[in-house]
């Protein structure tokens, strides 16, 4: 009668979960037999944005905006088209440019999202920007889009204006 009196002591004192760790046995190990820990592979799901912004992430790490050269950064969503002339080097936008702005938005009259006319658009507006400011080379950061379609029209129509790159 008494053990059965000093295991309720005992559970009262130590809590529940630590008397029922304390009677579980625990696995004897001999030297013979080695454990293995079952490792599960699972796929990450990763979007086609998340894809971009690694590939904007690599780009990133070798082109670089200076004062001399600044950066001249595009961003494509379903309606709209950005683009930005950046100095990495004090962390300021010198111009920009974008299907939003009055000059780009009342000229050509788009529904469904920025074609390759607009893109061109946007690229003639962008390197006339530069250009009142006196820059005339930049380094093109893609933004991790392919070179293809609209980034291309956009950056052929900027060359064709008068910037470098």
């Amino acid at each position: 009668m008494a053990s059965s009196l000093s295991f309720l002591h005992q559970s009262a004192v130590m809590g529940w979960s630590q008397h029922v760790k304390m009677l579980t046995p625990k696995p004897k190990l001999n030297n013979t037999t080695h454990h293995r820990k079952l490792h599960i592979v699972e796929a990450k799901a990763r979007t086609r944005s998340d894809d971009r912004q690694a590939r904007h992430a690599r780009i990133r790490k070798k082109v670089e905006g200076t004062t001399e050269r600044p950066r001249l950064c595009v961003f494509r969503s379903n309606k709209h088209m950005y683009v930005q002339v950046i100095d990495d080097s004090k962390m300021h936008t010198l111009a920009s440019a974008s299907t939003q702005q009055k000059v780009i938005a009342e000229e050509l009259k788009y529904t469904s999202g920025p074609t390759i006319e607009v893109a061109k658009k946007v690229g003639e507006v962008i390197a006339k920007s530069c250009l009142e400011k006196g820059i005339t080379k930049v380094a093109f950061d893609r933004g991790g889009y392919a070179y293809h379609g609209r980034i291309q029209a956009l950056a052929d129509a900027a060359r064709e204006h008068g910037l470098q790159f």
